[in-house]
């Protein structure tokens, strides 16, 4: 198989898989973003995704999203940034890219809110929440993110539409269940407060090795790219 055709083969699978997951959980099969996660991958091969129907790309770093929103500017491509964001590094992505999942902090907001009145956009943000609590990861801790809900909805320029977590890299995939659970009950904790400028459709859980079991427990947003583009 050449590269076209094995991309093809593996978002056929992914997206299959995600389908059956949404049928275990009764849930519409459209409600489920397949988020492909293309850092350290050349732009030749975001193309060939793109002839795969693929239209939702993540990147982990700044400068990459960067290069790669340049060389793709004439494509129809909904940009993620979904890795640790640097405060120095917002002003790079804000007005451009559709959704930042990693907010890990209230001065990383309140930075981006900045930049957002700066150009006159919203930034549409989700909070990063470190459920499995790993000191490796960044990410507000489950007691802290209703504190952080209600601070960051109050500034302007921006817009809080869920929650994002990193779940631990697990064998057992069902060994995350609990933590996608966790998250999805936040979600709904929060949800239920009606805080101003605070919605809670987005749950972006779950990658290569979890996202059956995160879909199953209601992520809206699956970051795949081991699973799509191989190993780096």
């Amino acid at each position: 198989m050449d590269e076209r055709q094995e991309l093809q083969y593996n978002f056929d699978t992914v997206r299959e898989n995600i389908r059956k997951a949404c049928q275990r959980s009764k849930r519409p099969e459209n409600s489920v973003t397949l988020v492909a996660v293309s850092k350290f991958k050349p732009v030749s091969m975001i193309r060939n995704a793109m002839a795969c129907g693929q239209t939702v790309f993540g990147e982990n770093r700044v400068q990459e999203l960067c290069g790669k929103m340049e060389e793709l500017r004439d494509e129809e491509i909904s940009w993620h940034m979904i890795g640790h964001l640097q405060q120095n590094k917002v002003k790079y992505i804000v007005g451009k890219v559709d959704l930042i999942h990693s907010v890990d902090s209230i001065d990383l907001a309140a930075q981006i809110a900045k930049e957002a009145q700066k150009k006159g956009v919203i930034a549409d943000i989700l909070l990063e929440v470190n459920v499995a609590g790993e000191e490796s990861k960044f990410g507000f801790s489950v007691d802290e993110v209703m504190n952080a809900v209600e601070k960051i909805a109050a500034m302007k320029g921006i817009h809080i539409c869920g929650l994002m977590t990193i779940a631990p890299f697990v064998e057992d995939p069902e060994d995350n269940r609990k933590y996608f659970k966790k998250l999805y009950q936040l979600s709904v904790d929060i949800g239920v407060k009606n805080i101003d400028n605070v919605n809670m459709s987005e749950l972006s859980m779950g990658m290569t090795g979890d996202y059956e079991v995160a879909v199953e427990e209601g992520a809206t947003m699956v970051r795949v790219g081991t699973g799509l583009f191989g190993s780096r």
